[in-house]
């Protein structure tokens, strides 16, 4: 097995030359065509003008993913200085740029065991930054190295030491960070090892005393009604789960629901796809692992703010009972709706779960989905597609998200789209035109969304929709402090969300 160093968290208020490491980690940038280190490095003149030099030769730009190796500084006491780019321009703000530039600075030092990180960060939320894409940047998934691969598998950094970095500020740096790995550590986990009933022990094994956990089988999913999962989860002889997070803190009053698409695999069942598309298909359940991580992490940080998550979990197969399009099946409170493509299937489980979460009245309802790949085509492998049926909260949720670096958009949920959604014979049907494909899913899934109050005047549960279908996952180039494979997004934003709600 190789290994499974974890990066550690450390902080420091001492100088960061003065430490003793393996490398110390500044920045650089350019300014008025001129690279030059960002203030805040904790070097000497004498060092700081060895290193201009030396950045200066090597013709560095100071641009993202840059990183130049220099050994040799006087006054430094680690052997090696690593100068990483932090770009003057761009949309992102100055925190997400220190996040990632540290998350290129701690992939270039895999197999290190200690590194300080002094890029120049100055407030409270760039030192967090800074912390998270150390942390987040050295992660890799080498569970699955067998003898051929292990021994030269690189292990992750072993510890950053954060400048700046108090010791509570790292508790809570480390909670978030924790639940960012765990997230990508199952979405990483292939197939045949992650399914429904692993998934759900492995979130009971995790969940500790201050989340309570309810796994709904497939005979409990019958008695309760839930059409939607049994019904995607039928052709497969693993059978589906409903895993239900509970966490009630003393003195709440906030009640947060969450709801996670967790399709462990996804074929397309009978409307099988391509092989090609089905190779990635073990990130399927993103959703369902973004919600369960948050949801630790909330409770590890002792929000003030009930959750309670449920993850939605089946697999898509084509075995002998898998459902047909032209099927009808009944969803948890009564609705009938009319199979059109089983490839379709994360808003079938996806409904279940929204039902369910309204019947507690929560004062929010936020569901986590890799749902279409329209909104790949709409806002590209980075962006979460953000729709829902209350503007304040769905535009929270966006700047959210884009201050802690999950990059988010909000899109329309146009009127004209539900009639799409309209049969002779069923309530309705579960896909609409092909056009707008992840507003049609949206609206799909607000029938599902329950009423604030009594009587039909009154308005939905405020419910805001995440399709993570890019940014769950990572095929291309590592970048910044996104490895290859899993991101862990939305995270993050969720747990920024019940720190919002909890004031």
């Amino acid at each position: 097995m190789a290994d499974a160093r974890r990066t550690t968290l450390s902080p420091t208020d001492q100088a960061p030359a003065a430490l003793e490491a393996d490398a110390l980690v500044v920045a650089a940038t350019k300014t008025d065509g001129t690279v030059a280190l960002v203030e805040g490095h904790g070097l000497s003149d004498e060092a700081a003008d060895h290193v201009q030099q030396s950045l200066a030769a090597f013709g560095a730009e100071g641009g993202a993913e840059e990183v130049t190796r220099l050994t040799g500084i006087d006054g430094v006491s680690a052997p090696l200085v690593l100068v990483v780019g932090l770009p003057a321009k761009g949309p992102a703000t100055r925190a997400e740029k220190l996040r990632r530039a540290a998350g290129a600075a701690a992939r270039a030092l895999a197999g290190k065991d200690k590194a300080v990180f002094a890029l120049g960060q100055s407030s409270e939320d760039e030192v967090a930054a800074v912390a998270e894409g150390a942390a987040l940047g050295a992660y890799t998934f080498s569970v699955h190295h067998g003898v051929g691969k292990a021994d030269s598998a690189k292990a992750e950094l072993g510890e950053a030491v954060v400048a700046g970095l108090g010791a509570e500020a790292a508790t809570a740096a480390t909670a978030v960070v924790d639940a960012v790995r765990y997230a990508r550590d199952l979405v990483n986990t292939p197939p045949n090892v992650l399914y429904p009933e692993t998934f759900a022990d492995s979130v009971v094994e995790r969940a500790g005393d201050a989340v309570q956990v309810e796994v709904w089988d497939p005979a409990r999913l019958e008695q309760e009604g839930c059409g939607g999962i049994l019904g995607v989860g039928q052709g497969s002889a693993r059978g589906p789960r409903m895993v239900i997070m509970s966490y009630a803190p003393e003195g709440a009053d906030k009640h947060l629901a969450l709801v996670g698409k967790g399709i462990t695999f996804d074929s397309g069942g009978l409307c099988i796809k391509p092989g090609a598309s089905m190779v990635t298909m073990k990130m399927d359940m993103g959703g369902a692992a973004s919600v369960a991580a948050a949801t630790l992490a909330i409770a590890e940080l002792g929000l003030p703010v009930k959750v309670t998550a449920y993850l939605c979990m089946a697999e898509n197969m084509t075995g002998d009972l898998a459902q047909r399009p032209g099927d009808v099946v009944t969803m948890r409170g009564g609705r009938t709706v009319e199979i059109i493509n089983t490839d379709a299937e994360g808003r079938l489980v996806m409904a279940d779960g929204l039902a369910l979460a309204s019947e507690q009245s929560p004062d929010a309802i936020v569901d986590v989905a890799t749902l279409t790949g329209a909104c790949i085509i709409a806002l590209g492998d980075r962006t979460v597609g953000v729709m829902g049926n209350d503007d304040e909260l769905r535009d929270t949720i966006t700047r959210l998200a884009n201050e802690v670096g999950d990059t988010a958009w909000a899109l329309p949920m146009p009127e004209e789209i539900r009639p799409t959604l309209d049969t002779p014979v069923a309530d309705l049907k579960h896909t609409g035109e092909r056009s707008a494909g992840a507003m049609v899913a949206a609206t799909f899934l607000q029938e599902f969304v329950g009423k604030a109050g009594e009587g039909e005047d009154a308005d939905q549960i405020p419910w805001t929709h995440l399709d993570i279908a890019g940014p769950a996952f990572n095929e291309k180039t590592p970048w910044g402090y996104q490895p290859k494979g899993a991101s862990g997004q939305p995270v993050r934003t969720l747990v920024a969300l019940a720190r919002s709600m909890a004031g």
